[in-house]
């Protein structure tokens, strides 16, 4: 059983009350706690040394990352986070002065965001380090960006670059809280989610939620550097096409708007955005499915993100 199959299996009968308008399965919960103006988003992730970070990281990377990651769904809703609580948990033997340098990691993002740290739990954690960030955002009522909503001619759009990650990316990037409320202001954004687990495996999701499908360019796709270079050492899967498709831990924006303001959304970018690339990599379609579009043709694509207890 993969991440995903547990999910569907363990969010099957999760209680719910008046206070719910979105419940799992998006990338942050959205509540209604009776405010006028707003509605609340929250989200919780964790980082596992280990499996997220190894050894070589140094520790503010650590917490950086560890605060990022809910702060890339609150992006991915178009919302504005507030506050954060953090659960800390540890081996029996810790460094004291490395868990210092993992808050000024995640303190230092915190306060580029002005997002305040509450509190949380500390415990202990038998043989690594664990670290779940929970946090609190708003959205405007009946603003949020949801995964479902693409429709049939929209245009796909992503931002940054794709791949790699590995080399470093996903222990210090940004999460696109800026871009994404931009975005909902100025355009007609029908849906959006953020790139953690792989272009391939994420955008299946959106277009799950939505009851469509997709035809990707495999051209227009922005490879990263580190991509490339994955590639050329052998160890992407054979190319840095498929090391943006599957890699994962990307954490950029992956968004449908009608085509139509496609044009207009390109012209406007670079002008609120200029280090930031931005490309338009494909359609919505009404025909359910994945596809791509490459030198051999237009083809079903099989590949898939990255999957916690899949198969390797």
């Amino acid at each position: 059983m993969n991440e995903f199959e547990l999910i569907a299996r363990v969010t099957a009968g999760l209680p719910r009350n008046h206070t719910v308008i979105i419940g799992a399965g998006d990338d942050c919960a959205v509540l209604d706690a009776g405010l006028p103006d707003c509605w609340l988003l929250l989200k919780t992730d964790a980082v596992v040394e280990g499996v997220h970070f190894d050894t070589t990281a140094r520790p503010e990377q650590v917490g950086h990352k560890a605060l990022a990651r809910p702060l890339s769904d609150i992006a991915a809703m178009a919302g504005e986070p507030t506050s954060a609580l953090v659960t800390l948990a540890l081996p029996r033997q810790f460094d004291p002065a490395y868990v210092e340098a993992v808050y000024a990691g995640l303190n230092a993002l915190a306060r580029r965001h002005n997002v305040a740290v509450v509190g949380g739990e500390t415990t202990t954690n038998p043989d690594r380090l664990l670290l779940a960030v929970t946090v609190l955002g708003r959205v405007g009522r009946n603003r949020a960006v949801l995964r479902a909503g693409a429709r049939p001619g929209d245009a796909l759009f992503v931002t940054g670059e794709l791949g790699g990650s590995r080399l470093g990316h996903h222990l210090d990037f940004e999460p696109r809280l800026a871009e994404a409320r931009w975005l909902r202001a100025t355009f007609e954004v029908h849906a959006m989610i953020d790139l953690s687990d792989g272009l391939a495996g994420d955008l299946r999701h959106l277009l799950t939620a939505g009851g469509v499908g997709a035809e990707l360019r495999a051209e227009s796709i922005p490879l990263s550097r580190a991509a490339r270079q994955l590639a050329r050492s052998g160890h992407a899967g054979g190319s840095a096409l498929t090391a943006a498709l599957t890699d994962g831990e990307d954490y950029e924006l992956l968004f449908a708007v009608p085509a139509n303001q496609a044009v207009a959304l390109r012209d406007a970018w670079p002008t609120q955005f200029p280090g930031v690339r931005l490309t338009c990599i494909g359609k919505i379609t009404a025909e359910p499915g994945l596809r791509l579009r490459d030198r051999r043709g237009l083809h079903s694509l099989s590949l898939h993100g990255y999957t916690h207890f899949a198969e390797s």
